[in-house]
């Protein structure tokens, strides 16, 4: 058995969607249009403005008390498409998202820590000048629900295919006939939103070619370490944690492997809201581990050595900034979806609250979206912004960053490629997006799924 203890969590992600306008094909809560509410305490409390989408009421509830401490371990190891997008789309951005109305950042992080800077104060922000136009263009088609795209240093790149539970291999230059296997990850369950998620590749890539993917099982979801051989196969699979909580929805699953060596993982409360203030539980939180899956020196929670933050819902989001802070996006339920700045020991309040709050307990997001706007998964920095994909909200949010603080989110490429889900800082210096319209959530066009190359004009 095996598998670091559980922790907290809370609902806190924030949104990306496509440029001028809005279009629905995904769900919020889960990736679904009309999600089941989660097994919430009671209520969810919200003090933001109101989203014109919105059906949630706003109501009170009482913090459920932390479960019992329990120390970490690492375990031992045991697709019919439709009509095309033109292949290159150039779209103006237009301006939306809200800041938070709540806006300073609260709740300590209980312990001081070795990774990604804490910061708090004000959230009033400076806004950045924007990218006004993207230009997209294919540069991989006919993926099979891609999920997870990791650079390597030689400009190639790795990703993942959530249902089939291939890892891919693809150039640097996108070429579709560059594109090859490199493996399978055996045990893969796909069901809903479970399967092969995400990977990262370690800061030390050229001399270990380590690297690290999320999946999901029947029982569990787990992170395994691989290796890249000489033919570019898949070799010496170890999995380095397993028993995170796994579900049909809100499985969590991306990877940031830190240039310190240090690997976050997002964990969502897969189904089991009322248990993402427990510590003791691990979905709903984001995990800090060494690469053999121990806790990381420095987490804030010595008796929870894996958790470094908590009270999440589903988190598909993060990047790190060149300060070394830690941004991660979140799916709200039915109110807001987030941007949140992580802060080690952080409570980001899911079910008790979903956005901003004035409980001096919660971190406030830095921006919220309504859901329909949203539902945000990978995100990247790319030119100053934070680059959010969004799959219910269907375009790629900019987020421009000036320190810890945000400007005014700005929409591209609204409903032209359906439903984004991963972002990544392309090996030619642009931004990777990949579609995800094959998940049966979307609507499949000639050429899905592919990853689409973002330029700036």
């Amino acid at each position: 058995m095996t598998a670091s203890r559980h922790a907290g969590r809370r609902s806190s992600f924030s949104g990306l969607a496509a440029v001028t306008g809005v279009v629905l094909a995904g769900c919020s809560g889960a990736e679904t249009a009309n999600p089941p509410a989660p097994a919430t305490p009671t209520a969810i409390t919200s003090t933001g403005p109101t989203p014109a989408s919105s059906s949630g009421a706003a109501a009170s509830a009482s913090a459920p008390a932390p479960g019992p401490s329990a120390p970490g371990s690492a375990p031992s190891t045991p697709a019919a498409p439709t009509t095309a997008p033109p292949a290159t789309a150039s779209v103006s951005g237009t301006t939306s998202g809200q800041a938070p109305s709540t806006g300073s950042a609260g709740g300590s992080s209980g312990a001081t820590d070795s990774g990604p800077a804490s910061t708090g104060g004000s959230r009033t922000v400076t806004p950045a000048g924007p990218v006004s136009l993207v230009s997209a263009a294919d540069a991989v088609t006919g993926l099979q629900v891609p999920w997870g795209i990791a650079v390597l240093p030689d400009g190639r790149a790795l990703v993942t295919e959530r249902n089939s539970g291939r890892v891919l291999l693809v150039s640097g230059t996108g070429d579709t006939g560059d594109t090859a296997e490199a493996g399978t990850v055996e045990g893969v369950d796909a069901r809903g939103e479970a399967g092969l998620l995400g990977v990262a590749v370690s800061p030390q890539f050229a001399e270990n070619r380590l690297l690290a993917v999320y999946f999901s099982t029947e029982s569990d979801n787990r992170v395994m370490t691989y290796t890249l051989d000489a033919d570019n196969r898949l070799t010496g699979g170890r999995v380095i944690l397993d028993g995170l909580p796994v579900g049909s929805t809100h499985d969590g699953g991306r990877l940031l492997w830190a240039p310190d060596g240090n690997l976050f993982i997002t964990v969502g409360d897969a189904g089991q809201a009322d248990r993402a203030q427990q510590l003791d539980y691990l979905g709903g939180k984001i995990l800090r581990v060494k690469a053999d899956g121990s806790g990381a020196d420095g987490n804030p929670f010595p008796d929870n050595p894996l958790v470094y933050s908590y009270g999440h819902r589903n988190p598909q989001g993060l990047t790190l900034d060149s300060a070394g802070r830690l941004w991660e996006a979140e799916f709200g339920q039915n109110i807001w979806d987030e941007l949140n700045l992580i802060e080690p020991g952080g409570n980001y309040g899911w079910p008790i609250v979903e956005g901003p709050s004035d409980d001096e307990r919660f971190v406030s997001p830095q921006q919220v979206w309504s859901t329909a706007d949203a539902s945000p998964s990978g995100i990247a920095i790319w030119r100053g912004a934070i680059w959010m994909a969004s799959l219910r909200g269907e375009r790629l949010w900019q987020i421009p960053l000036n320190g810890d603080r945000t400007g005014t989110p700005v929409a591209h490429l609204q409903g032209a490629y359906g439903r984004l889900r991963t972002a990544v800082v392309a090996p030619d210096g642009n931004l990777w997006v990949t579609t995800s319209n094959t998940d049966g959530r979307g609507d499949p066009r000639d050429g899905d799924d592919r990853i689409l190359r973002i330029t700036d004009e």
